[in-house]
Parts: C-alpha cells; structure tokens; sequence
C-alpha cells in the first residue's frame, strides 16, 4: 500500500513539476524523488489451526534464512501421525500377504485388488499427515526483519491468520518515476546516485528494470534500481533524490 502511494504522489509531483517550468522541459531535470522498498515483504500466515508454541521474534528483529519464525503445539498432529503411519505399516502387510495367498491360490484377485486398494488409501492418509506436521515450524525464506507481528505465544490460530510481516531488508531496491524521453538513453544498467534524506549520504546504484508501460498524461515511466553493495544501514521506507547528473550522456 505504501509503495502504492509512493508512486501515485511521485507522478503528480514531476507532473507539477513539469507544468510550473514550461520553459524547461522535463527531461533536464536531473534530480527525481525517490524510495528504498524491500525486494520481498511477505506476510507469513498460519497453515494449521494449532497454538502458537514458541515466537521468538519482535518487530524490528533480524533473522537469517532458514530461522524458525513461528512454532505451533502440535502434539495432536504428531499423535495422528504415528497412527496414520502404523495403519499405513498394517496395510502394506496385510497386501504383501494377500498377494502371497494369491499365488497359492487362496486369495482371489478380487482380494489382491481390494488390499492394495486399503495400502494405497493408508499410504495416502500418512503422507497427509507428515506434510501436516511439517507445517507446525515455519523458517524464514530468506534473511531480513519482522516488520509486524500479529500474533502472540500461546495464542491458538486457525489456517490463514495472518502471523508476522517481513521484509528482505538485503536486496533493498529504489523506486521512482522518470520522463518518459528518458528512454533515449537511460538502459537497464545504467549507474545512477541515490541521496537518502534520513542518513544524508549518497550512494551508487544502477538501474535493474523499466516499467512496462508510459503514463499518457504525465509522460512518465517507472524505474526500479538497486544500490551497489546492499549497506547495513539502508531500511525499507527511506527516501531521497535520484541524481544522473553525473553519468547522463551529454
């Protein structure tokens, strides 16, 4: 939704722009505005209805690929399994052994049919279940930060509530709207500086990809880059100025 905005104030601003200085056309501005999002923010959502065992972060924490976000008691889960498996276990038995008598001749096939039939249904109701339990841990899918937690430990859910919001805070991209003449020159890899207002300080990018299509009324397109290096100390949200002064051809 904020990205949304961004963008929406960022086209009527170099519109504005562009109205207030007829003398100047669009295209010689060198300085557009600009905003860091995350390449990923991803609102993590429970798959099971279950208690929440265990939810060791908060809002701001890090975490690494892989960490457990969230951990439900799933003690009746577990439970169903070893039943399901045992049943599973029975079954492939009682199969081999009717297919044995099938050989002797007293198992009709009928038989055969019907015992593979239980095998394969039990095998079925098993696999349902470790993939069940293996949803009672969710791991990070990659490193970043919660950004919001709509849970609390010891809460019981049910499928699709909503848990925690994160955000690939490592692969940070930068947003902003161009003019559309701009597309003479400016190409995917194009190098580029960012200001960010909230630390002052500048740093290198280039440009990843160019929108799809051309605003009709303000003549603009979207840019997406990314900044060179991925700085500790860059977070989704800042903003600042995008500047090709340097490095627009002449």
């Amino acid at each position: 939704m904020t990205s949304k905005i961004f963008w929406v104030l960022a086209a009527l601003c170099l519109a504005g722009s562009a109205a207030a200085q007829k003398s100047e056309p669009a295209d010689t501005a060198d300085r557009i505005r600009a905003q860091l999002v995350a390449r990923h923010d991803v609102e993590i959502s429970s798959e099971v209805a279950a208690k929440i065992d265990r939810l060791p972060l908060k809002e701001g924490d890090a975490f690494a690929e892989g960490d457990v976000l969230v951990a439900f008691d799933c003690s009746l889960y577990r439970a169903q399994l070893a039943k399901a498996e045992a049943t599973a276990t029975a079954a492939s038995r009682e199969q081999a052994v009717t297919s044995k008598l099938a050989a002797l001749h007293s198992a009709g096939a009928l038989d055969v049919a019907q015992a593979q039939a239980r095998a394969k249904e039990a095998a079925a109701d098993a696999a349902y279940m470790r993939t069940t339990v293996s949803k009672c841990t969710i791991r990070a899918p990659f490193a970043g930060r919660i950004a919001k937690r709509d849970a609390a430990p010891y809460e019981y859910v049910t499928p699709g509530k909503p848990l925690l919001e994160i955000l690939d805070t490592g692969a940070l991209e930068v947003k902003s709207i161009v003019p559309s003449k701009w597309l003479a020159w400016l190409k995917p890899g194009a190098k580029f500086t960012v200001h960010v207002d909230e630390l002052d300080a500048d740093y290198p990018a280039e440009v990843v990809r160019l929108g799809a299509s051309i605003d009709p009324v303000s003549q603009t397109i979207g840019m997406s880059g990314r900044i060179v290096g991925a700085p500790a100390e860059l977070l989704p949200g800042m903003s600042g100025w995008v500047n090709f002064a340097s490095h627009k051809p002449e």
